[in-house]
């Protein structure tokens, strides 16, 4: 891992595309920004314990809070992974992926929500048009552009392509299952008992890569 002074912690091989990424976004008008890029494990674990326990806010398809008190453990693990991913499978967690936004567009005393909202019609829409248009260029690609039944629509998250799988390609799911029983996760039990299905459904099910030419 590498990253300059105040920059957020990426993967040494990612940072020159991330650079030329935001050359051309200054140069189209947009200031891009990384709202997260590396994430430890024990970040993510934070997360997803708060999200499991009702301490911190878990999102329905419609981005509105849901009331998981009423719901199995099954039913919350379910609900998580529909924008958080399991401490152990995020991409984040290998310093190729980053969520980002255009710092320029922000609104003054309202925080950046990162939801479909705000990149499809509020303030982040133009950039996220941008974004979409010309990142494969850079070597970057969306890996949550689209619904496909597992992680909701991330138009703000973008992957290294290259890095990014060279990273896919040496995860596994018995890895995974390793990482899950060994820590202090909530839901334990209701995770490593449709481990095949989370695997298959929110780790390998990503959008194609498009136009790009390695």
């Amino acid at each position: 891992m590498n990253a300059q002074p105040g920059a957020p912690c990426l993967h040494q091989d990612v940072l020159s595309d991330v650079a030329a990424l935001q050359q051309a976004a200054s140069r189209a008008g947009f200031a891009l920004s990384v709202a997260s890029g590396y994430r430890a494990f024990e970040r993510q674990l934070a997360i997803w314990n708060g999200k499991f326990n009702g301490d911190l806010p878990v999102l329905d398809a419609h981005s509105q809070p849901m009331d998981i008190t009423r719901l199995s453990d099954k039913e919350r693990v379910h609900a998580i992974l529909r924008w958080s991913a399991l401490p152990g499978a995020s991409r984040h967690h290998w310093g190729t992926d980053m969520d980002v936004y255009d710092k320029q567009s922000l609104i003054p005393d309202q925080p950046l929500a990162l939801t479909p909202p705000e990149y499809d019609s509020g303030p982040q829409a133009a950039f996220s048009s941008w974004l979409h248009a010309n990142v494969s260029a850079f070597g970057f690609f969306l890996p949550y552009a689209r619904y496909q039944g597992g992680v909701a629509r991330e138009p703000w998250h973008i992957s290294h392509i290259a890095t990014s799988a060279s990273m896919l390609s040496a995860f596994s799911q018995d890895m995974l299952a390793a990482a899950i029983t060994h820590a202090p996760i909530c839901g334990k039990d209701a995770i490593l008992g449709q481990l095949d299905w989370i695997y298959s459904t929110y780790v390998t099910n990503l959008c194609e890569v498009e136009r790009w030419n390695g």
